[in-house]
């Protein structure tokens, strides 16, 4: 919800799974993204990102693990 569409996250996610709202892929997740907003953490620095990264990065079914829980920075 704090979004300026400024589109800058769009190009530096490493998973490309950031869309504009104005691309049918993101609809599924808008809902989903307005309320765990409310409950997780602002990111407002980069990390390290973890070590098996890139073996999650085009894992299909990650959906299905999304957790309602925060994780730890």
């Amino acid at each position: 919800d704090e979004c300026i569409d400024c589109g800058v996250c769009e190009p530096e996610c490493p998973a490309e799974a950031i869309f504009p709202d104005s691309d049918d892929r993101a609809t599924a997740w808008a809902e989903r993204n307005r309320d765990l907003a409310k409950i997780w953490p602002n990111i407002t620095r980069k990390g390290t990102p973890p070590a098996d990264s890139d073996e999650w990065k085009n894992k299909p079914g990650k959906e299905a693990l999304l957790s309602r829980e925060p994780g730890q920075p």
